[in-house]
């Protein structure tokens, strides 16, 4: 009896981006503390977790702010939008910034 092979079945492989996470250094010291005294939708907690968590709710993205000037940026869905995530936070942070060469 001939063997007999089964149909070619078609897989859909169509995606879309849900979340992308990006990760900058701004290589400067941030004061987490006054950060999330000042500025709205930041939330530090240091016995929780080491970083800041600010939360972009107009650009629909999530911040996690570390000391050492690094941040991660998740919820975006396109380049653009980390893009303007991260400038919108360094408008927000300026203040808040230490640089490297101001603590000589």
């Amino acid at each position: 009896m001939a063997k007999q092979s089964k149909p070619k079945r078609r897989i859909d492989t169509a995606f879309r981006v849900e979340n992308i996470v990006a990760s900058a250094n701004l290589k400067v010291e941030l004061d987490l503390f006054n950060i999330a005294m000042e500025i709205d939708n930041v939330e530090y907690e240091p016995e929780q977790f080491p970083g800041a968590i600010m939360r972009l709710k107009e650009i629909g993205t999530t911040l996690l702010l570390f000391k050492n000037g690094k941040i991660i940026c998740s919820g975006a869905k396109s380049e653009k939008q980390i893009g303007q995530s991260i400038k919108r936070a360094v408008e927000l942070l300026e203040k808040y910034m230490q640089f490297p060469e101001d603590k000589k």
